[in-house]
């Protein structure tokens, strides 16, 4: 995708006071009928500059196929566009006794990043957006449903851009299928049946929106 430089170099410069690092734009068919929306980079994709590789990488890629998709007929982004961290304690050696761990971006960071999302949207204008986890259905939606109350389920909603220090709507409408987070099952299980029932409606939504384009 060809992005605007002053973009780029927005977000860098207000990415700035925060504890980063690196920066993933996204990656896939930018003529996609369907963009991916992730929270932001791990560890993995801050140093290879690629969205979702690794185990999450793995495990969404069980779901594409799942769904009857590749990497190579979706365009894959995220909210927050620098790998969030904060420093823990640990015992491993050569570690100086610290690390960093992943964690949620917080409002600033989202915002600091949110033009870029905007961009992206309004250049591709995919038939359906999938929002991964909270964080990403929160900022395209607005609302701040659980997932559990609306996993799998398709919304045809204005989506959140960014204007001024707040956000408005959209006069377009998308379709946003919120599913969880591809790492979200390493933490619980428990959520493996829902995952596969909501890529069950995701398929079913695909189907609908290739008959409407025949």
């Amino acid at each position: 995708m060809k992005w605007p430089e002053e973009l780029v170099n927005e977000a860098e410069k207000n990415m700035e006071p925060y504890d980063v690092e690196g920066f993933v734009l996204g990656s896939g068919d930018e003529k996609a009928d369907i963009m991916i929306v992730g929270e932001a980079p791990g560890e993995n994709e801050a140093v290879k500059g690629r969205p979702f590789i690794g185990r999450a990488g793995d495990e969404l890629n069980k779901h594409l196929d799942y769904a009857g998709l590749s990497r190579n007929e979706v365009y894959i982004t995220s909210v927050v566009r620098s790998r969030p961290y904060k420093w823990v304690d640990t015992n491993k050696k050569g570690s100086g006794g610290r690390r960093k761990a992943n964690r949620k971006p917080n409002q600033k960071e989202i915002d600091a990043h949110a033009h870029l999302l905007d961009y992206q949207i309004a250049e591709m204008d995919p038939k359906i957006i999938i929002a991964l986890g909270g964080v990403a259905y929160q900022r395209l939606t607005g609302k701040k449903d659980k997932m559990t109350d609306v996993i799998g389920q398709s919304f045809q909603v204005p989506v959140q851009k960014k204007r001024g220090t707040g956000y408005e709507l959209t006069e377009k409408t998308y379709t946003i299928i919120p599913l969880y987070h591809p790492a979200a099952v390493f933490y619980n299980p428990r959520i493996k049946d829902t995952i596969w029932e909501s890529l069950d409606h995701l398929k079913s939504e695909i189907e609908k929106n290739s008959r409407r384009k025949e």
